[in-house]
C-alpha cells in the first residue's frame, strides 16, 4: 500500500500523483490535505503517512503488502526530516530518477519526499514511477549498514 499526503504546496502535485499510481493500477490511501488549505502544516500529513510505514515495519499491522510513503511539500525538506523521525522509516529528498534509484537500491528507501515547488511533472512522474519500480539489492554491506542506522535510532 502507497500511502500518501502533502500541504497546501503539495497538494496539486499530490493528485496528479494519485491519477498516476490509478494509471498504473497501485493502490494507494490519500491521507490528507483532502482540499486546498493555504494555513495546513506539513508536520500533520507527514506523520500521518510515516505512523502507516512505522507500524507496518514493526509488524503492527495485519497487512502483508508493504507499506511505502508519498509525502510533499514544497521544498521537500520539511516532510523529509518530520517522517526520518520514525522508527524504521527510511526517507528520501528526490531531485533525480538516478538519484532514487541508488536511494532504493542501496539504503532500501520506504519513503519519498518531494519538493513541488522544485520539480516539474515530468521530472516528479518520473522519480515515483523510478521510486515504486526499484528494488532494494539486498546486499550483505547494504543490509549491515541500515542495521546500523536502525541501532542508531533505537539508542535513543
Amino acid at each position: 500500500m502507497i500511502y500518501i499526503a502533502s500541504d497546501h504546496r503539495g497538494y496539486n502535485l499530490k493528485e496528479k500523483i494519485k491519477q498516476w499510481l490509478t494509471g498504473w493500477s497501485y493502490k494507494y490511501k490519500d491521507l490528507g490535505n483532502d482540499y486546498f488549505d493555504p494555513e495546513d502544516d506539513y508536520p500533520d500529513f507527514a506523520t500521518l503517512v510515516a505512523k502507516r510505514v512505522e507500524e507496518w515495519k514493526s509488524g503492527r499491522v495485519e497487512e502483508k503488502e508493504r507499506a511505502t510513503g508519498i509525502v510533499i511539500c514544497g521544498s521537500g525538506v520539511g516532510v523529509d526530516i518530520v517522517v526520518n523521525r520514525f522508527t524504521g522509516v527510511r526517507c528520501g529528498l528526490g531531485f533525480s530518477v538516478e538519484q532514487i534509484k541508488k536511494a532504493r537500491k542501496d539504503d532500501d528507501i520506504n519513503c519519498l519526499a518531494l519538493a513541488a515547488d522544485f520539480l516539474n511533472e515530468e521530472t516528479a512522474k518520473e522519480i515515483v514511477k523510478t521510486f515504486l519500480g526499484t528494488e532494494f539489492l539486498q546486499e550483505e554491506k547494504k543490509i549491515r549498514r541500515i542495521e546500523k542506522i536502525e541501532s542508531i535510532a533505537n539508542s535513543k
